[in-house]
């Protein structure tokens, strides 16, 4: 069975829209890139059209990959002061100059306004298990799951991807809901041999085609969260073609993961 990420997308907008309709004042986001990164553009424009499908204000700032860490810390501090403005993100990833700085960046993002749930107060919160913002993608990825009639209580549940904006969120989230979760990355040896083990996999490397039907079993659960962008083609991490055969759910990628991310993202802008 596939997971379309679409499709779920589809159902919870409706509640959405009912939100909003509520609202006295539609919030405005704002997004800012900095550089050019191929998969950032993608998921900005979704950003973009989801939000014009919602009647919700985006703002959209490019910045050049060579632009100083105080002049980003300074435009972020102005859309803190705009009361106008309700959720602000900074795309990642950074470009390589300015990745060292990437705590710093996002930590000077008021947590009220921090609607991808990354800043370290939005963290800690998420590591005590209280409320706060839910980082996009982990939130996203469990809503797949609950919407699907997916229940993660004692299940194991390997992420394959250790970054901050997805498997340590992503990870933290799923102990808070009970599941039992394994982490593995670069230098996990024999990957195929822990995935295998799996009721659950979720792969996030953005290494096209990692996951492989040499690391999969019967039955088990796949969610792929990588994209890479090949030419005119989006690619996943998984082997979807041999993986889905064997698997009991996939997502695919594209209509994956994506469409739960944007979702999420404008969820926690109305809450």
């Amino acid at each position: 069975m596939i997971i379309s990420g679409k499709d779920i997308q589809q159902k919870r907008l409706k509640k959405l829209t009912q939100k909003i309709a509520k609202l006295e004042h539609k919030p405005v986001l704002v997004i800012i890139q900095i550089g050019d990164n191929k998969e950032s553009t993608i998921y900005i424009n979704q950003k973009i059209k989801f939000g014009k499908s919602v009647g919700i204000p985006v703002e959209f700032y490019q910045l050049e990959s060579t632009v100083e860490l105080e002049f980003i810390q300074k435009l972020i501090s102005d859309f803190n002061n705009d009361e106008d403005i309700q959720g602000i993100i900074v795309q990642l990833p950074l470009p390589k100059k300015l990745q060292k700085f990437q705590f710093e960046i996002i930590d000077a993002i008021s947590p009220e306004k921090d609607v991808d749930g990354l800043t370290s107060t939005n963290l800690k919160r998420l590591l005590s298990n209280e409320k706060g913002m839910v980082p996009a993608t982990a939130k996203g990825v469990y809503t797949m799951l609950e919407e699907s009639k997916i229940d993660v209580v004692g299940k194991h549940v390997v992420i394959v991807g250790r970054s901050v904006l997805v498997g340590r969120s992503l990870s933290q989230l799923l102990l808070n809901k009970d599941a039992t979760v394994t982490v593995c990355h670069s230098k996990t040896k024999d990957l195929a041999s822990i995935t295998k083990t799996a009721d659950i996999i979720i792969t996030a490397t953005g290494s096209p085609r990692l996951i492989t039907k040499q690391h999969v079993s019967k039955g088990q659960i796949v969610i792929d969260v990588g994209i890479t962008s090949t030419g005119e083609l989006l690619k996943g991490d998984v082997d979807f073609e041999s993986v889905s055969k064997i698997v009991e759910h996939i997502s695919p990628v594209p209509g994956g993961v994506g469409p739960m991310t944007v979702l999420s993202l404008f969820e926690n802008l109305v809450d």
